[in-house]
């Protein structure tokens, strides 16, 4: 019988920021028991993946192997932890387990997509623990910029694991736990085989700030403001949101939420317990009738989303809302890498209606939900673990905290998604490779990065469309003329006569070259006219199109 081991793989979030998905598993080689740690998503951009709503990570590895999942574990509410569980819980199969806040929103994500809230189970924080085949698991209170964050206590029969999930060390986190360095301690007491860490903020050399350290700063700038003020930040920090209402509230302003996801996140925080004091808020409607220096709107829409309040703020109007010269605007929010030209073209709007735009390049109106540098290493100082793996970053973000912990004195290794660890007594040891991709929210339909239907669409944006329609009689012969249509293409080219005369003139030359056997043959004729049409296309535009060849015949 093969000796059992304790493995670890990213399915996502290693080697990228988002789509965070982590699998452990202990028992034979190939027939090891699992859990999920997290399955959450990342948003599209048009140049990469145009037309898409989500991108989730590609599941297939685990769904083939569900009848050897035990559960699936969800650390924290953010989106790119637990977006992806709706799209997913069906096919894997497995119950969930949270804690109340993260369960509150998860569930309302699952009634959404018609499935049953009570596949989420309601777990408390250590030392409760949940038995889920060979592993005992245990919810570790973390500070981070959501309420009830945690990590993740691991135990199975070769040894105790520490997943970090996303944190911070925050004494004064406004809502939610502290970090607690003693707590931290005693679940290392007995020894740590391996602790899985966050790796966001590895770049950054000081130490975090506390989210308490803002509220000073925030309150100065709304009292100071003279016209309507604005905030933005992520719908998820209630505690942010908290700051930021009671500055307005002590400047004697009334406050309003915009975005739905932002009232999803206050009403699941004052359901769970876990906010107990909000300042009132009024409707759009009542804020219309107050002058401008007695409202504060709170907005969504920090990442330059184009359906959010801000973006719509930023346009027009929003809810009969319009902004004017001379009110405030505060991006209380850290552009995510990849956001900035969306957030630049909000802020240029603002910018052209008059409106005061103040973002955080000074640090004073936001702070991070992840661990700096020197956090990690008090962390890893606390822990003590027999070997340091960085998750959650890029690959350079991975690479730098297994350099830090190796400065420190301990072992690292790095696994992006795909890459199958097993973690035993000497170390780690990479035993498996995986290919990993993507798996895309299209609408309605959940479809694979192999599909081809996302490649297709980005040639078709790059490109342009043609459409040729042909009608042939019995004898092989043109029915009328070729009928072309065109798309995302220009009317004109060098010859400046109209592209489709142009496009529709060769086709009948080609057409009346061809060999009978050719035409005969609606496989080898499609080809033969798609290649002399994109060929065609190119000399007179400079583009060879996608073209789509319909052969009609009249028999």
């Amino acid at each position: 019988m093969s000796r059992e081991r304790l493995i670890y793989m990213p399915l996502g979030g290693a080697g990228e920021i988002g789509m965070n998905a982590y699998v452990y598993g202990y028992g034979a080689p190939g027939a090891e028991r699992l859990i999920l740690v997290d399955l959450g998503v990342t948003f599209p951009e048009m140049d990469g993946t145009p037309g898409v709503d989500l991108i989730m990570p590609d599941m297939s590895w685990l769904i083939e192997r569900r009848d050897r999942l035990e559960a699936v574990f969800i650390t924290h509410a953010h989106e790119d932890h637990v977006g992806g569980l709706a799209h997913f819980a069906h096919a894997l199969g497995a119950p969930v387990h949270a804690r109340a806040f993260t369960a509150n929103i998860a569930r309302g994500k699952l009634a959404e997509y018609g499935l049953e809230p009570e596949i989420v189970q309601v777990s408390g924080p250590w030392p409760q623990m949940i038995s889920a085949g060979p592993f005992s698991a245990a919810f570790l209170p973390v500070s981070h910029s959501i309420p009830e964050s945690a990590g993740l206590v691991i135990d199975s029969p070769a040894g105790r694991v520490v997943h970090s999930g996303d944190f911070k060390i925050d004494p004064t986190p406004i809502v939610g736990e502290a970090f607690d360095p003693a707590l931290w301690a005693e679940v290392a007491r007995g020894g740590v085989r391996a602790l899985v860490c966050d790796s966001t903020n590895v770049f950054s050399p000081e130490p975090g700030r506390s989210e308490a350290g803002l509220a000073t700063g925030i309150e100065a700038l709304v009292a100071g403001a003279g016209g309507m003020v604005i905030a933005t930040t992520f719908a998820s920090n209630v505690a942010r949101l908290k700051t930021l209402a009671e500055a307005g509230s002590r400047a004697g302003r009334s406050i309003v939420l915009f975005g739905r996801a932002m009232r999803r996140m206050i009403e699941a925080a004052v359901e769970t317990g876990v906010l107990t004091e909000f300042p009132p808020t009024i409707s759009a409607e009542e804020a219309l009738e107050l002058p401008r220096d007695q409202v504060m709107l709170l907005a969504t829409g920090s990442q330059g989303e184009r359906r959010a309040a801000s973006a719509q703020l930023a346009r027009g109007k929003y809810r009969g809302i319009t902004l004017e010269e001379g009110d405030l605007f505060l991006f209380s929010s850290r552009t995510i890498p990849g956001n900035e030209r969306d957030v630049i073209r909000i802020m240029n709007g603002l910018s052209e209606k008059g409106v005061e735009v103040v973002d955080d390049d000074s640090g004073r109106y936001h702070v991070s939900g992840h661990a700096n540098r020197p956090d990690l290493e008090r962390v890893h100082q606390i822990v003590q673990p027999g070997i340091v793996i960085p998750m959650h970053g890029e690959h350079r973000h991975l690479r730098e905290h297994m350099k830090i912990a190796e400065a420190g004195g301990f072992a690292a290794a790095l696994a992006v998604n795909g890459t199958m660890l097993e973690l035993g007594e000497g170390g780690a040891k990479t035993v498996d490779y995986v290919e990993t991709g993507r798996s895309y929210l299209d609408g309605s339909v959940l479809i694979g990065a192999l599909d081809g239907v996302v490649r297709d669409r980005i040639r078709m944006a790059l490109n342009g469309h043609v459409t040729l329609t042909l009608i042939l009689d019995e004898r092989d012969a043109m029915l009328g003329d070729p009928w072309c249509e065109t798309m995302g293409l220009a009317d004109a080219g060098i010859s400046r006569k109209p592209l489709v005369e142009v496009l529709e003139a060769e086709i009948a030359r080609q057409v009346a070259r061809a060999d009978r056997k050719i035409l005969a043959d609606d496989d080898a004729l499609r080809d033969m006219l798609q290649r002399h049409l994109r060929q065609k296309a190119q000399s007179e535009i400079g583009k060879k199109p996608e073209v789509t060849v319909v052969v009609s015949r009249m028999r």
